[in-house]
């Protein structure tokens, strides 16, 4: 009984400092991780048993739900003949890159520089620099240009307004 609040407690402080300081706790884990990047979510979670097999750029946003899934876990299909198979794959992701909502990342990818990676993709193959990818599996949708300028013209410039007034324009203004 002991043991078992010892270990739920242990398990709240670690939630709380993956919280606290996400970028921190996950290069405590093993991943590397570059400047002036955003982790949201749990990063134990994350990046899962393999943590130091994850390398992360500059400039990179990993959203809620992402997962980065370093060994191919279909292979216990064979263990039985081969009891101690395993499949595993670095993931590497550059610099300025967004990666979207309950995205995952397998093993072995690279994901270049200067791309967005859609929310609920399924990346299963390396996605060059310059690139938008979504789906899945995960597919180049266009090249950052082409995001950007159709992006541009869908924006509205009021990210320094206090949130109230944020509120009351997008309120106003949205159909």
């Amino acid at each position: 009984m002991k043991k078992n609040l010892i270990r739920l407690l242990a398990t709240v402080i670690d939630r709380y400092r993956a919280w606290r300081d996400p970028i921190g706790f996950a290069r405590r884990l093993g991943v590397r991780v570059g400047a002036d990047c955003r982790i949201f979510g749990d990063p134990s979670v994350i990046f899962g048993y393999e943590p130091y097999l994850v390398e992360i750029g500059d400039h990179v946003t990993v959203t809620h739900g992402v997962r980065f899934i370093t060994h191919d876990g279909g292979v216990w299909v064979f263990r039985q003949d081969n009891p101690d198979i395993d499949v595993f794959g670095r993931i590497r992701v550059g610099n300025n890159v967004f990666i979207g909502l309950n995205a995952v990342i397998l093993p072995g990818v690279c994901i270049g520089n200067d791309c967005v990676i859609g929310a609920g993709a399924v990346v299963t193959r390396d996605v060059p620099s310059g690139t938008v990818a979504a789906g899945v599996p995960a597919r180049r949708i266009c090249s950052i240009a082409e995001y950007k300028q159709r992006m541009v013209v869908r924006a509205v410039h009021i990210r320094s307004l206090p949130k109230d007034q944020r509120r009351r324009w997008l309120e106003e203004n949205l159909p």
